[in-house]
């Protein structure tokens, strides 16, 4: 009697427990229950910070991103930038193509010149205009002594660099299609 009521209870067990696990199947699935207005006024005007919220320290709360997604620099510019300084024969300190930053050493264009040039080339942008490139040119003169001094620069000198670029890039583009 005591092990015919034991397998009645493990019957009956065995039962809550299959549908236990049935019903559990079934939580996945999301309802779509009406919103209050409230909350349908606050999805139409978004939130204040973004749908990442506020992000610290670089961190991203999207995972998986792609480094494709990182990347805001015109690769026309990028590669136009670096044809012009190689060019010029200006050996490279810094090349960044995620900040899009390049950096010169001090370059003279023969060994006994009196004069040398430094450029900085900053691509600030992810399309090909004008304002996403900038060039700031430094220029030194050597004196009576042999030491090198800064000498003023027009910024002419920068934006003529800066329109070198551009043409470089809108050539590069244009080859490529």
């Amino acid at each position: 009697m005591f092990g015919e009521l034991m397998k009645k209870y493990r019957v009956l067990a065995t039962i809550i427990a299959a549908l236990t696990i049935t019903s559990c199947s079934k939580a996945d699935k999301e309802t779509n229950y009406p919103k209050s207005r409230e909350d349908q006024e606050l999805e139409r005007m978004g939130k204040l910070t973004g749908d990442d919220g506020i992000v610290l320290f670089g961190g991203s709360k999207k995972k998986g991103k792609s480094v494709a997604d990182a990347i805001n620099v015109n690769s026309y510019l990028w590669r136009a930038s670096l044809d012009s300084v190689h060019l010029l024969q200006a050996p490279l300190i810094s090349a960044d193509p995620f900040g899009g930053v390049i950096i010169t050493d001090w370059y003279t264009s023969s060994p006994n010149a009196k004069e040398r040039f430094k450029f900085n080339i900053m691509i600030i942008g992810a399309s090909l205009r004008s304002d996403a490139v900038k060039v700031s040119a430094f220029k030194q003169v050597k004196d009576a002594h042999g030491a090198w001094k800064d000498s003023p620069i027009t910024p002419q000198f920068s934006r003529d660099m800066e329109d070198k670029i551009l043409l470089k890039a809108r050539e590069i583009k244009v080859n490529s299609l």
